[in-house]
Parts: C-alpha cells; structure tokens; sequence
C-alpha cells in the first residue's frame, strides 16, 4: 500500500471557501516551529479535511471519531490541530483524559509534533505575556475538571482565548443527563468548561455505555427501530478495526475458544452429575455457572489450564519471529491471578502481577513495555489507554462477559509500533486470543472487528443489561460436539468464518 503524503508547510495564501471569510487572526508564530515528520494515516486524513470544513460553517460545533483500538486517535487529533494552529484557524486546545495515565501519552504525542502541551496546574497563566507566551494547550484528567470546575471557568473567562478545540478522549466517559445534569459531574463540568470552544472534537474507540445516556461532542438522529422512534449516537468519522486491519495500521486477531464438558455437581459429590459443553449451553444460568468453572485451574474439566499452557505455546511460536513479544492474561481476581502466576512461573516465565491495590502497579506495566516479564496478570488494569506493541497473546480468563470489555480487553493486543511495521508485510503477522468456549465470548469474537450503533431506548423501556445477555439466547451455528473435552473452536479475523472444531 503506498504511503500517504500530508504537507504539513504553512500555505502562502490559505484557501477559502465559498461563502466564508478568511482567518481573522495570523498564526501564533508557527512558521518557526519545525515542520514533524509524521505520515499520517488515511483516518487521519479525513479528520483534518472534517475538521476543516467543520470550521468553514457556524452552527454545530461538535464532531464525534469513532476509530477502532491502535487506529492512533491521539496523534490524529494534535495532527490535525497543529495543521489547523498553522493556517491560523485555532489558537489553542484544551485536552481532557480519563486518567493520568493517558495524560503521559498526549504529552508524549505533543511532544513529538512540537507542540508545547502542559498540565492543567492550579496557578498556570493561560494568557501570552510579554516574552512568555503561554503552551499551546492544556491537558487534564475529567476528574481534576469535575473537581476544579469554578476555577478552571474563572482562568478561561480571564484568558480570552482566540479560537479554540476542546478535545475529550474516551468521550464516552462523559455521561449526559437531561433530567439531572449536575449526576453525571464529569459530563456537566466538560459540557461547562468547552461551552466556548469553537470545535469540541470527541474520541471514541467503544461508544457504549450501560446506563443508555447520552454523551457529549455526539450528534444524536433519530432512526426508526421496529415500531418506535429512537435516538441513536451518530460518529461523523468511523473507522472500523476491519478498515484498520486492511491498510495494515493494526494486526488481524485469531481466536482459540477452548471447549469442554462441565460437571454441575459439586466437587467431590458421589453419583451421576449432569453434564454440559461449555460452547452450547443456552440457559444463562447454567452459562454463566460453566464460566466460572471454566476458568479454574483446578477444576476437573481442566479447561483454563489447557487454554493457558495452549496460550504460552503459541507465545513460543510467536517469538520465533517477533522475540520481544509478550502476553496478557487477565484474571477474575487477586487470588485467581496469583495462582496463574505460579504456574506460568513454574514453567520458567518471567511474570509480572498488576491490580488497583498493587500501589507499584503503574511501574510494573511499564516495566512490561519495556520487555522486562514474558507475562503480565491483570485484574482490570489494561483495558483503555494501554498501549504495548509487543503484545502477541491474549488469554482471557475472567468471568465479565459484557462486549466492551471483552473488545477492550483483547484489542490490547493489535498495535503496531514503527519498527515492526517496517519488518511485516500487509496484512500484519496476527495476534491470537486465547478464552474459554463461552457463547456470549464467541459471539462477541465475530462481531469485534465491526462498529455497532448505540441507540438510546425511551427511559419508559427498561434498556436491555449489557453485562450479563439474560434472555437472549446465543445465535450460534455450532456443530454438534461429540465428546469435546479437548476440542479448540478456532477463528480467523477481520472476516470471521463458521467455527470450525478440531480434535
């Protein structure tokens, strides 16, 4: 695929649009900054013409991205900026972040395009003074918004920004409420502190939430859904993991669903005990009961142990070819993973632990991406904003089994860092995810490379619970298992086939 061109030089004579006036302000001295040199990807093309455009107008100032995990949202977004900051169309940005440790990738970014990003301080001057000019933008966590709300109001007003971008990553994080807009405090305070801006530009790779509100910087439509009216939220960019898997900006996954019979007496319990395969279990009850038997290191059916020693075998192979790639396992609990941990220790691996109560968590991924563990545990610790190119293996050995996390979780896997890029071919060398044969787990498989609209169902209609897929049964064709004690349903994406099980 060739590689695309972006002229990041200054224009001698910007173009304008029919109907519309030319910039009223002069760059803020970009011309003497260095030019980057980044080859922006095709998405981010699109972005920076939407972008443009969008400010060509007046009106609706709010445009959402919706682009799949490694699709590089954070560098197409000061990409984008720092073009815009050149032509003289904005002057400065606001970034907000769910956490601090995304904050450190923006600055990094930032740092990268030469743009002079900072963190938002208590005291920090936002106006340009006399041989001091101010950074170009700021950047804070939604919970330092919340917090500082009537502060941070105060130092815009006092700023007089010229024309500015509010950007908000993982925006779905922004919950909005009609009927209770100060419940959802992150929201309301994004809402208040971008109420100038003249772009709110919002980034999502999961545009879900369970609570069927809306969020900000997203355009909502109305769509007909059977025989009523709903709202739906609207991306006005898409960029699908299939699209990104194409042009070879991330890796292609492959899926071993470990299956097995389930027994549904109790351990050590005497007589006949009903039986079940893992993949074709229907009740959810009875689902729900066999994943948590699955994933047992102990428990009779060996399901977890098998798929973990299948796991580190495929790691082996992996490193035939990539020798710095590494796994994650994400385990239920603390005692769950410590367990995963000893065994994978006991084969010789090199492992790390990471949990919210590990006061060294933050140290030790880092120490992950750095190649310093084969294996990184976690609970809950590596879903958005984790970044690792050396990520070859998945094993998902925990019992949430809602879709976003399941996405979240396995999409560690599909970066793509420069040096790798330059080594493969398109389409990338795959990644492999490793889980038990649980029907919702599969079901999500074949779906993941895809975008799904969220729709807002009436608050009269109880909205359906993401997390737990009661009531509906599983829409899988699955063949008929014999034994399947030890049986691997195998899949390929982006395109996934039928499951095919193999002895």
């Amino acid at each position: 695929m060739a590689s695309l061109s972006f002229d990041l030089r200054l224009p001698r004579r910007p173009l304008q649009a029919v109907g519309t006036e030319a910039p009223a302000h002069e760059p803020r001295a970009a011309t003497l900054r260095p030019q980057p040199a980044v080859q922006p990807r095709q998405w981010q093309v699109q972005l920076l013409q939407l972008l443009r455009r969008r400010l060509e107008r007046d009106g609706h100032n709010d445009v959402l991205i919706n682009a799949g995990p490694g699709a590089g949202k954070t560098l197409g977004a000061l990409l984008s900026f720092e073009r815009l900051e050149r032509e003289g169309r904005l002057q400065r940005l606001l970034v907000f972040c769910h956490r601090s440790s995304i904050a450190s990738q923006w600055l990094a970014s930032a740092a990268r395009l030469r743009l002079d990003l900072q963190e938002w301080q208590p005291g920090l001057e936002l106006s340009d003074r006399p041989g001091q000019p101010s950074p170009h933008g700021l950047l804070l966590t939604y919970q330092a918004a919340g917090r500082n709300l009537a502060a941070l109001e105060q130092q815009l007003q006092a700023a007089a920004w010229g024309p500015w971008l509010a950007i908000a990553d993982e925006v779905h994080h922004l919950g909005l409420d009609p009927e209770e807009p100060e419940a959802t405090a992150w929201g309301h305070a994004f809402s208040r502190l971008s109420a100038g801006a003249r772009l709110r530009l919002g980034l999502t790779g999961t545009p879900f939430r369970a609570d069927n509100l809306a969020f900000c910087a997203a355009r909502r439509i109305q769509v007909h859904d059977g025989q009523e009216w709903v709202e739906q939220i609207a991306p006005d960019l898409s960029v699908e993991p299939r699209e990104l898997i194409a042009a070879g900006d991330v890796r292609p996954l492959e899926f071993r669903f470990q299956d097995g019979w389930v027994d549904h007496g109790r351990q050590g319990e005497l007589g006949d005990s009903e039986r079940s395969p893992l993949s074709q279990e229907q009740r959810e009850s009875w689902r729900a009961r066999n994943l948590r038997r699955a994933i047992r290191l102990g428990d009779s059916s060996s399901i977890a142990l098998r798929l973990l020693l299948n796991a580190r075998r495929r790691l082996e192979v992996v490193r035939r070819d990539h020798s710095g790639a590494g796994g994650l396992v994400i385990a239920r609990d603390i005692a769950h993973a410590r367990r995963i941990c000893g065994l994978l220790e006991e084969e010789g691996d090199r492992v790390h632990l990471v949990h919210s109560q590990d006061s060294e968590a933050a140290q030790r991924m880092e120490a992950f991406k750095a190649g310093e563990a084969d294996w990184l545990v976690s609970i809950d610790m590596c879903a958005e904003g984790f970044d690792a190119p050396r990520l070859r293996v998945v094993a998902y050995l925990t019992t949430v089994v809602t879709r976003t996390r399941f996405v979240q979780g396995i999409t560690r896997a599909v970066r793509m860092d420069a040096e790798r890029s330059a080594l493969e071919t398109v389409p990338r060398h795959p990644s492999y995810v490793f889980a038990p044969a649980d029907p919702l787990l599969m079901q999500y498989a074949r779906t993941w490379s895809l975008s799904e609209p969220y729709v807002l169902r009436p608050k009269t209609v109880e909205a359906e619970p993401e997390a737990s897929g009661a009531g509906r049964a599983p829409v899988l064709p699955l063949q008929a298992l014999e034994d399947g004690a030890g049986a691997v349903i195998r899949m390929r994406g982006p395109q996934l086939p039928n499951f095919r099980v193999q002895r």
